[in-house]
């Protein structure tokens, strides 16, 4: 059986300008082709989008709730993640800090096997 991890990133809020891309949709597209194919060089497979409810403070005692629009990316985990996970059981987890590459979306929370 194969093994996943997910990672979950916002979705662009707006397009990016480009030489000879005029309209609103074709620079929202642009946008959000760079993002997918940021993620595709780090052996990310797009898996969709979503558009979830999140509950926000707003004000002193007040909440409101908006839309949140995430993408959602795949991919296969090697089998040495459960050596991995048998050690880090019996050593305590590493702590590991990635950078990720100039301009990539930053993730929202810990990527996750499913």
């Amino acid at each position: 059986m194969t093994r996943f991890e997910y990672q979950v990133i916002p979705a662009p809020a707006k397009g990016e300008k480009a030489r000879g891309v005029r309209s609103a949709a074709e620079r929202f597209s642009l946008a959000l082709a760079g993002v997918m194919n940021r993620m595709g060089r780090d052996g990310w497979e797009y898996v969709r989008a979503e558009s979830l409810p999140a509950e926000d403070k707003s004000g002193w005692m007040r909440r409101t709730v908006t839309v949140q629009h995430v993408l959602v990316f795949r991919r296969p985990v090697s089998d040495h993640a459960p050596a991995i996970a048998e050690h880090a059981a019996a050593n305590g987890p590493a702590l590991t800090v990635a950078n990720p590459p100039e301009g990539a979306p930053r993730p929202i929370g810990p990527a996750r096997q499913g």
